[in-house]
């Protein structure tokens, strides 16, 4: 499952809401919002929240918001009443500080409750399981970062999660965003250290086996991002690459990794049986180096594997009988180890600075 933040701190304008459908037709099916209000105007995010459920409602989405007691008072809400948040669109609260074993438990009755999953401890979850705590209603959140190097460490964060889900909780975790940031540090909210400014879809499919909640921390995707989300929904995996196919119908098309993968490229299936002389792409080319990423054409030097189209997956050397004609932009290497056997993926021509090439 996948879902995007929005701040209820901006306003909720008809650009925004046109933003959140086009996002949910690409397959993101819940909204995380924040409801730590600021004193002077509480009003004002009563008022923006209603508006987002009323708007998550008609997408048939969910909406969880993060929130304090003072938040709720804030609302008109206490922890005795808060499920009632449910008739404004809300389906789940994101509770850390401030609330007791028995809130919990009670919370739990009525709606999903999310608990902070990196402070979470086994003495916690007894005491909240003790008065009647309803698991399937239960996941464990965990923070976004915004300064950078405070991000949490993958093997901690591994082992947590291991240990979460062996209690029978479900996991949710922050990825990156690539367009609007959020500020006021504008540096990305992950999870993971390791994801700062990385790609957001690499992000997603690195944890997608693994964590059940995916939300992007900033409020917006780059289009040339949201594209590969929703490529991704018909199975396919686009990589954006420079060079120089971008003319070329073969090199614009959808390909397949073969069912035998080899251990240092993706082999496109369809390509050799368009490998024809005449074209250009089966002359040989000035000797080229083969880093990673690259992706590479085969000449007639290579007699009946003339016209193959490879993508690399580790550095090769220069190989006469191999012309190479782009490389895989450096945010999106990682998705190479993501295209198994059978494994579909499409090549998105691009300048050096992003723009797509018509």
């Amino acid at each position: 499952m996948k879902g995007l933040a929005v701040y209820l701190s901006e306003p909720l304008t008809d650009e925004a809401k046109d933003s959140i459908r086009q996002m949910r037709t690409i397959g993101f099916t819940s909204i995380f919002t924040s409801l730590h209000i600021p004193e002077d105007d509480p009003s004002l995010y009563t008022e923006r929240l209603r508006t987002l459920g009323q708007l998550t409602q008609q997408l048939e989405m969910e909406l969880v918001a993060d929130i304090a007691p003072t938040s709720l008072a804030a609302l008109g809400k206490t922890w005795h009443d808060a499920d009632t948040l449910t008739e404004w669109g809300v389906t789940g609260l994101r509770v850390d500080y401030g609330v007791t074993p028995k809130q919990v438990a009670d919370l739990s009755k009525q709606m999903m409750v999310a608990l902070n999953a990196s402070t979470l401890t086994a003495e916690e979850l007894d005491a909240m399981k003790a008065e009647g705590l309803v698991l399937e209603q239960v996941e464990a959140w965990h923070n976004f970062y915004p300064r950078p190097e405070t991000g949490l460490d993958r093997d901690w964060f591994n082992d947590k999660n291991r240990w979460l889900r062996e209690q029978g909780i479900r996991v949710q975790a922050f990825i990156p965003g690539d367009g609007h940031l959020r500020g006021p540090l504008h540096e990305t909210l992950p999870t993971l250290e390791d994801h700062r400014g990385q790609s957001p879809f690499a992000c997603y499919l690195e944890l997608e086996a693994s964590v059940d909640r995916i939300l992007i921390g900033d409020p917006g995707l780059s289009e040339s991002s949201m594209r590969q989300f929703a490529a991704y929904q018909e199975g396919i995996i686009v990589l954006r690459v420079t060079g120089q196919g971008d003319d070329d119908p073969l090199l614009t098309s959808i390909q397949t990794n073969r069912m035998d993968p080899a251990r240092d490229v993706i082999r496109s299936v369809e390509s050799r049986a368009y490998g024809r002389p005449g074209n250009g792409w089966l002359d040989p080319a000035i000797l080229s180096d083969r880093p990673v990423g690259s992706v590479t054409i085969d000449n007639l030097k290579y007699g009946r594997y003339a016209g193959e189209l490879q993508l690399t997956k580790r550095d090769l050397a220069a190989d006469e009988r191999v012309n190479v004609i782009g490389r895989i932009i450096e945010a999106d290497r990682a998705l190479l180890h993501q295209i198994g056997p059978g494994g579909r993926f499409r090549l998105e021509w691009v300048s050096s600075e992003g723009a797509i090439l018509s």
